[in-house]
């Protein structure tokens, strides 16, 4: 089985656009745990257009008492306010990102030998607070033999040139290069996990690539829980999942 973590970004960029608290970014992890999911992701940026310092904290109280069977992610750029609040909180897993400076969203996975001492102390110590580490790469070898040079426990396999691929046709093609990237990262002992534009169309194939422990998805989640629910949507997913 994959595991399905669940995106809430887009919650609270809805709730942003007027103030307030509404739509609940709570009622929403809720709504998403009271479906069947199991994991519950947020990628607070710095500007915080999105989710907030205070989500994650909510988020991460919410969570706390189901700690054993409810896992949280925490994705960002290894900033240090970002840091020092993982450390704090200790999600079970911190997904390091790259972030361009006016992205909309993730754009690419880190490059190899890129902020390299940076990452390898930031991984030293989300460790040394029980936090799993997951680096957001391409699906190649070389990014992969470097997470796990720096002690990744994970990689998380950028899927944005997948999702086009199958949009275009092309997506057994490329879903050879993502199983054999997994097969690469397993072999070096690293967990796989995936994200970035999967959705109903495109995941049903990508969930056989072997070995895959996780799929984060927010984006194309969120989108169509607007006409169907949010329950709903979740149980689709999940149904794909496994």
């Amino acid at each position: 089985m994959v595991r399905l973590s669940v995106n809430v970004n887009k919650i609270a960029t809805l709730r942003n656009s007027r103030g307030g608290e509404v739509p609940s970014v709570i009622e929403a992890v809720d709504t998403c745990l009271a479906a069947g999911v199991t994991g519950i992701t947020v990628h607070p940026r710095a500007d915080e257009r999105h989710i907030t310092a205070r989500d994650v904290e909510a988020i991460a109280a919410r969570l706390e008492p189901l700690r054993a069977t409810i896992e949280f992610n925490v994705e960002g750029d290894p900033r240090p306010d970002l840091i020092d609040r993982v450390v704090r909180l200790r999600p079970h897993q911190c997904t390091l990102v790259p972030v361009r400076p006016g992205e909309i969203t993730s754009e690419a996975g880190w490059q190899p030998d890129v902020d390299g001492e940076l990452l390898r102390a930031t991984i030293d110590r989300l460790h040394a607070a029980s936090v799993r580490v997951s680096l957001f790469v391409e699906a190649e070898a070389a990014p992969i033999e470097w997470a796990a040079r720096l002690g990744a426990d994970r990689v998380e396999l950028y899927t944005e040139p997948y999702a086009r691929a199958h949009a275009r046709g092309e997506g057994e093609a490329s879903f050879g290069r993502f199983a054999r990237a997994a097969e690469r990262a397993h072999a070096l002992g690293l967990g796989i996990n995936a994200g970035h534009d999967l959705d109903l169309e495109n995941l049903p194939r990508f969930v056989g690539v072997p070995h895959l422990d996780e799929v984060s998805i927010g984006h194309a989640l969120v989108s169509r829980a607007v006409f169907v629910g949010l329950g709903v949507v979740c149980r689709e997913y999940l149904a794909i999942c496994g």
